[in-house]
């Protein structure tokens, strides 16, 4: 028997990252993600486009390699973050989650997202929504994230953002 991404694992794994980033377990947060994992939130070309190359664009938000993504984890976690000290306290809503393409070990897998955020340094509730792309893999019978991309829809937010809170 091979191992296959079904629609209902990836929306469970989807729903287990949002519970365990508003929840603050970052470790285990992280442990869904492959070593050499990217994590990508373009920037906006123009009121239409987004950027397409994290290498030589500008991103919102650009990881590559699990150990960099754990490095900003360690500063969050530290307090050393001002923008996250206090943490702001999220919760993610996901939906609309398809596999749009795979090949048993491996899916990619689009869902929409709203995240609400309430920090309360400012006693102020806002959110974001956008679009998620996941690229899963499986491997050792666990599925695990190799890429993630976030499209940050309403990209002009009242505070500032981090991994936690989109």
């Amino acid at each position: 028997m091979s191992a296959t991404i079904t629609l209902e694992a990836a929306k469970a794994l989807l729903h287990r990252e949002a519970y365990l980033l508003d929840t603050w377990q970052f470790n285990a947060w992280l442990e869904l993600y492959l070593p050499d994992m990217e994590f990508w939130m373009p920037a906006w070309r123009d009121e239409v486009t987004t950027t397409q190359d994290p290498d030589c664009e500008l991103s919102l938000i650009y990881y590559k390699g699990r150990r960099n993504l754990e490095d900003r984890v360690m500063r969050l976690t530290s307090g050393h973050s001002t923008a996250s000290t206090p943490p702001a306290r999220v919760l993610h809503m996901i939906s609309n989650v398809e596999i749009i393409s795979g090949n048993r070990p491996t899916a990619e897998v689009r869902s929409a997202f709203v995240c609400h955020r309430h920090d309360t340094r400012m006693n102020r509730t806002d959110y974001v929504f956008g679009r998620y792309e996941h690229h899963l893999r499986m491997e050792e019978g666990r599925i695990r994230i190799a890429r993630k991309k976030i499209i940050l829809l309403n990209d002009v937010i009242a505070t500032s953002s981090d991994i936690y809170s989109i």
